[in-house]
This record gives structure tokens, sequence and C-alpha cells, in this order.
């Protein structure tokens, strides 16, 4: 019924307010939502429904796709604020030691800021012969494995608000055939699970895997790097399977912490 008050809410509810997280609270299970769904489950009229839209639309919590209402940049932004407020990097720290020992290749984890990644955690390989430490350091996302192995979860037009935070960012744009070269990689990073990269100018090679969180969305990514002459591609099948048991590893901790 509108406007009932249940068991430990306010006594003086909001209606609107009330309508409008209860609406968020629904993407938790329907992931895309139409108007007149809507409507029906908070016991509106469709044009207050579609005035609450318009609202969420505007400041970035919602977006529209074809015809459907799905999760925005600043909802999404609150969810990546989240799984960092639970220590990820706490987290994933001795699995990421875990995985530089077994692979022998210095390790990151990096996640998604805007149209860029940032490399958050990483583990050092022991070799001579290595790649840095990048902690802290961002890179476009569509230039990097990490970024990539997060790019090809993303949808046709989350991947268009990715790339036009690029634009705004750098002010350059990505033309028909880059964009459509991108694409393909991104479909075949889906197809066979990885990402690769291979940095020319300084000889090496990076694989990554994505990292799921509790709602099953990629919140970030795995990488392995090392000098060509080393990650071979017999190396990286062995390497990859490595990360991807990392990535599982680290789900799993974000899951149970999830739950406390």
């Amino acid at each position: 019924m509108r406007g009932k008050v249940t068991d430990g809410a306010p006594a003086y509810p909001i209606s609107s307010v009330d309508n409008a997280l209860r609406l968020l609270l629904m993407l938790r299970d329907q992931p895309r939502l139409r108007l007149t769904g809507i409507a029906t489950a908070l016991d509106i009229a469709p044009s207050t429904a579609h005035r609450l839209l318009a609202m969420l639309v505007h400041h970035g919590f919602l977006r529209q796709d074809e015809g459907m209402y799905v999760a925005g940049t600043a909802l999404l932004d609150l969810g990546f604020a989240a799984v960092r407020n639970l220590d990820v990097r706490t987290l994933a720290r001795p699995i990421l030691a875990d995985l530089a020992r077994k692979t022998g290749e210095t390790v990151h984890m990096s996640h998604l800021e805007g149209s860029k990644i940032r490399y958050l955690a990483a583990a050092e390989s022991g070799q001579n012969l290595r790649v840095a430490d990048r902690t802290g350091q961002v890179l476009p996302a569509y230039q990097r494995a990490t970024g990539k192995a997060i790019l090809a979860s993303f949808t046709a037009s989350e991947l268009d608000e990715v790339l036009a935070l690029h634009q705004v960012d750098t002010g350059e744009q990505l033309g028909p055939a880059d964009r459509e070269r991108l694409d393909a990689e991104l479909a075949e990073i889906r197809e066979r699970g990885h990402a690769t990269h291979r940095q020319v100018a300084e000889d090496i090679v990076s694989v990554a895997v994505g990292v799921r969180g509790p709602r099953g969305s990629t919140i970030a990514a795995l990488n392995a790097s090392a000098p060509s002459s080393r990650m071979t591609a017999e190396r990286q099948a062995a390497v990859v399977r490595a990360l991807h048991a990392a990535a599982a590893e680290l789900e799993d901790a974000l899951t149970t912490v999830g739950r406390t």
C-alpha cells in the first residue's frame, strides 16, 4: 500500500525518496527495467514514475538503453566506491604475492576510473629482468590488458560512455576503423576469457583476466607482465590458468566480506 510504514521505517517517510530508493534496489534483481513495470512495482502512476526516472537519469543514477532503464555511471561509481571501502587491496595483496610466486612474474590488480585504469596493488617478480611495480599509475583503459579485460564485460553503450570520457579527458577520439578493431578484440577476449597486450617500446607482454564483484559485474582485473622473451605463447597459457585461479580466490574473498 502506498505510504505504508513497514517495521523499522521512519515514522514520517518522504514518499518520493522512498520510491527512488526502492527503484534503485530493484536493480539488484532486475538489471533492466521498464517504465510500466516500475510504476506497477512502486504502485504509482506512470506519469509519476516518468518524472522519478527523469530525475535519476539527470543525476546519472540511471540511463536509458533501447527503451529500458539500467544502472548509470553514478550508481556504478557508488558500487566501485563500496568495493573499495571493503579494502579490496587488503584482500588482494596475499593473493597477488602468491600469484607472483607461482608465475615468477610481476602481477598487478587494477580497476576502472572513468576511461582509465588505475593500478591498485602489485607484487613484483624476483627475477633480475622484471616489470616494475606500477601501483598508482593511471593509463587509458582500452590500451592496456587489464583495461580491456574489464571493458570486455561492458555492453556497447557502456563502452561508448567510456570512450566518450576518454575523448573528454584527452581530446582524442577513436576513428571508425580503430573502434571496429577494438570491438573485435573485446569479442575475442570474451570468447577466450583473457586479454593480452604487448608494449612494443618496452618489449613487454601482459595477460589479464577480470575479477567479478558479489553482484556479478567485473570490478577489477589481475594481470601478469614479463619481457616477451619469457612470456611465450606456451607460457601465457600457464600464466592465464594461474590468473583465473587467483581471480576466483579474490572473488570468493569479496563475496565472503560482503556477507559479513
